[in-house]
């Protein structure tokens, strides 16, 4: 049904992929300050790579809700260095580039990422989707209101789904006047958003497919998994796992997620339960 070009090989979509997270930040909601040195970053790429991980994630900015804002010098410092590592290490990996930024994204993907993952779909840096256009590359808008520091007070939405869906139609003309071959969405669940918005989301996912896009899907371990079974980002991940079934049997495409093996076990499951 879909498939996206990295570096001239195309990724097939058609059965939903896994997109390994590696947080190269010190705060990070979950995994903050685990992958500090080079042996550390690339022991969890392998990891991931072994387990089916079809991308990489790599991000220098913290986005939990209230996060420091991070210069632009501080963001490439963490990123290019682990992306050179990991690409040196592990030259077939498709590596993402988790960044707001244009100049981030083109340092990044001068250097050998594939892909560039925003969590502003382009709102927060005027540049970055004419030079997602310009560079050739899959470019991932995420749904976001504000910044990381302001989100949580821009929950505010007439009908949350439809509002989602309007932003995203304003997306798709500005990539595709741009010249983005490879557009996919992230309806960016729990920035800002309430838990209850996001849940309400999750459950209209099905909707999104009218883009006729491939839908990236990011819940692993977060709040409105964990803060509604009262329990911690570290114990959750068999709530991530229930949800995760829930998005695939609505549509998801890509699992953005902190544990590949169970990701994959998930996609594996639904798939035969699709087939049946």
């Amino acid at each position: 049904m879909y498939s996206i070009n990295c570096k001239g090989k195309l990724i097939d979509l058609t059965t939903p992929r896994v997109m390994g997270i590696i947080n190269l930040t010190p705060d990070s909601f979950y995994d903050g300050g685990k992958t500090t040195t080079s042996r550390e970053i690339l022991l969890q790429a392998e990891r991931m790579l072994k387990e089916g991980a079809s991308f990489l994630d790599l991000g220098g900015y913290s986005s939990r809700p209230g996060a420091s804002d991070v210069s632009q010098e501080e963001e490439l410092n963490r990123v290019l260095p682990a992306l050179e590592a990991i690409l040196q290490e592990f030259p077939e990996a498709i590596i993402s580039i988790d960044t707001f930024r244009s100049e981030v994204a083109r340092q990044a993907i001068s250097i050998g990422a594939a892909l560039i993952n925003d969590i502003s779909g382009g709102m927060l840096d005027p540049e970055m989707i004419n030079t997602a256009g310009q560079l050739k590359v899959p470019y991932i808008a995420m749904h976001m209101r504000g910044t990381p520091q302001t989100m949580t007070q821009n929950t505010n939405y007439d009908v949350l789904t439809r509002d989602v869906l309007t932003y995203f139609s304003g997306r798709i003309k500005e990539a595709n006047a741009a010249g983005i071959n490879d557009l996919i969405i992230d309806p960016g669940f729990g920035f800002s958003k309430t838990r209850a918005q996001s849940f309400a989301l999750l459950n209209e996912l099905e909707l999104f497919k009218e883009l006729e896009l491939p839908i990236l899907i990011g819940i692993s371990r977060k709040s409105m998994i964990y803060k509604t079974l009262d329990t911690t980002p570290e114990n959750a991940l068999n709530g991530t796992t229930a949800l995760h079934s829930i998005a695939l049997l609505k549509g998801a495409n890509i699992l953005r997620v902190h544990d590949v093996k169970e990701a994959m076990e998930c996609i594996s499951l639904i798939s035969e339960l699709k087939r049946a």
